[in-house]
């Protein structure tokens, strides 16, 4: 019978993920709040850099508990939860924690969501582009 293996990120995972983000965030000059979360959206690690905005604490979290586990980018929400999209109203899910702006990406390893990226203290770009940032330095890392 075959072994089902099941990848799941650890505090060294993690540890990646935050570096690559907040390199990228040092290189646009915007000082992130950057969480990590599991593949159920449970908190793994997080960073507010110095100068990060105080309220984008729960922001950045809620938004890597999104794309964990949700399975999905924040961003693609915020179009499909505009009044008259399938999703309207979905912002207020799950006792507000379901985030409809950008900066909160899932991990995808081999196919599969892993955990969940999620930045706060920039504009929606900046944030997404931290993210992405956090995602490939630990996909080149882990190799």
């Amino acid at each position: 019978m075959p072994v089902l293996t099941i990848r799941r990120l650890d505090i060294s995972d993690a540890r990646l993920l935050i570096a690559g983000a907040s390199d990228k965030a040092r290189e646009i000059g915007v000082p992130m709040c950057i969480a990590i979360t599991d593949e159920s959206g449970q908190l793994i690690a997080f960073e507010r850099m110095d100068g990060g905005k105080v309220t984008s604490t729960t922001i950045a979290i809620d938004k890597a508990f999104t794309a964990a586990a949700a399975k999905k980018a924040t961003h693609e929400y915020g179009a499909a939860s505009q009044p008259g999209s399938p999703a309207f109203g979905i912002h207020s899910a799950i006792g507000g924690r379901l985030m409809v702006v950008g900066g909160g990406l899932p991990v995808i390893i081999d196919g599969e969501v892993v955990g969940g990226i999620g930045i706060s203290s920039g504009t929606p770009a900046q944030d997404l582009s931290c993210a992405e940032a956090g995602i490939a330095h630990f996909l080149a890392t882990r190799g």
